[in-house]
């Protein structure tokens, strides 16, 4: 005989509408299959679907698409089925004429300066989707680090200089997001730079976040500094440098240091060690700038209910690659004070990220 389980026994006596079951049973299912939403995004960027409707210029209709796309005709009626669960997520819409772009699908054009095509096929590559198969194995028995360490038998740092593929795509989509950062940082926050004549971006990788604020501070000095073989092979300018080095032993001196979606990749210990040496880098007036997320406890305030989820995936995320987290304002008060820092001031301007200026 088949057990009958609380919520239905509920059911059955009476307590639980069949509309509450049906609804649990719905977000149960939408939940399980989540997964298969992120799946059709990168199918959709892999195969160029996003480019070919662009550079067709008007809205697409199938047939149009389906001769576009370089694969089996036999297969032309899946086109359709993957199309259908792409506008309801809202990536595409179907007009009368045919498929049409949204805001969300310009942001995965491949030529883009501020695509994020690169993230979506770095998140959801076989080696990133890995480790999330062990996260219950390590919560109970492991003692690495991480679930990645646990999938991969080595760190994701380790992993990154070991595998060009993965490296240059997690350069390449640090890079987009650089864009649309130092876009926003520059159109709206701007005053943050006054007075300032030097400036290191720590883990700055190809340097995109450096070049453009030496492009639109001419005065002032800009230094990369990254690991050796993330920067090698980069020239320099005189107003632009770059540096191999270790952010964990030391920081090129200058007025200001920033701190770009970094120590949200480091356990606390680890970013008390990097604030100190960001301390010691500048001169008394100078201060760290670090752009990176504020989680709202309970929600609310200036964090709507996407962002929120943004940050919640991303504390996950750095929880699964690496023995990092997203962070309160009270746990990020809490390092700048055991790194010697005691004022600092925050600016929600980007999002699920913010601006956290710390005074030296």
């Amino acid at each position: 005989m088949a057990l009958v389980n609380e919520d239905v026994r509920s059911y059955l006596s009476g307590e639980v509408s069949t509309k509450q079951l049906l609804d649990a049973q719905a977000h149960v299912w939408n939940h399980i299959f989540a997964f298969i939403k992120s799946m059709s995004l990168k199918s959709a960027v892999e195969l160029g679907i996003p480019d070919i409707i662009h550079k067709h210029g008007k809205p697409m209709t199938l047939p149009e698409l389906i001769d576009a796309l370089p694969f089996d005709k036999q297969k032309s009626q899946c086109v359709h089925r993957l199309m259908r669960i792409l506008i309801h997520s809202q990536f595409f819409v179907k007009e009368r004429e045919g498929y049409w772009l949204t805001p969300a699908s310009h942001l995965l054009l491949t030529d883009a300066p501020l695509s994020v095509a690169p993230l979506a096929l770095l998140i959801n590559d076989q080696i990133l989707t890995k480790p999330w198969h062990y996260m219950s194995e390590w919560l109970l028995n492991e003692n690495h680090s991480s679930p990645w360490e646990t999938a991969h038998g080595r760190t994701f740092w380790e992993q990154a200089e070991h595998e060009p593929r993965m490296s240059n795509l997690f350069n390449e989509a640090m890079s987009r997001d650089a864009r649309l950062i130092t876009r926003l940082l520059l159109k709206d926050c701007k005053h943050v730079f006054d007075g300032i004549n030097s400036l290191v971006d720590v883990g700055g990788a190809t340097g995109t976040t450096a070049k453009a604020i030496a492009e639109a501070f001419p005065h002032m000095k800009c230094t990369v500094l990254d690991l050796p073989y993330v920067v090698a092979g980069f020239e320099g300018t005189d107003k632009l440098g770059y540096v191999g080095g270790d952010m964990f032993e030391t920081i090129p001196p200058a007025d200001v240091v920033l701190l770009k979606w970094i120590l949200h990749d480091w356990n606390d210990e680890n970013c008390v060690k990097i604030l100190k040496n960001c301390k010691e880098a500048i001169p008394k007036g100078g201060k760290v700038m670090i752009i990176d997320m504020i989680i709202l406890e309970g929600g609310g305030g200036e964090c709507d209910d996407k962002a929120m989820e943004n940050q919640l995936f991303f504390d996950m995320a750095m929880m699964t690659y690496v023995d990092g987290k997203e962070r309160s304002e009270k746990e990020w008060a809490k390092l700048f004070l055991e790194a010697g820092f005691t004022t600092y001031n925050i600016t929600h301007a980007f999002g699920a990220r913010s601006l956290i200026e710390v005074y030296h």
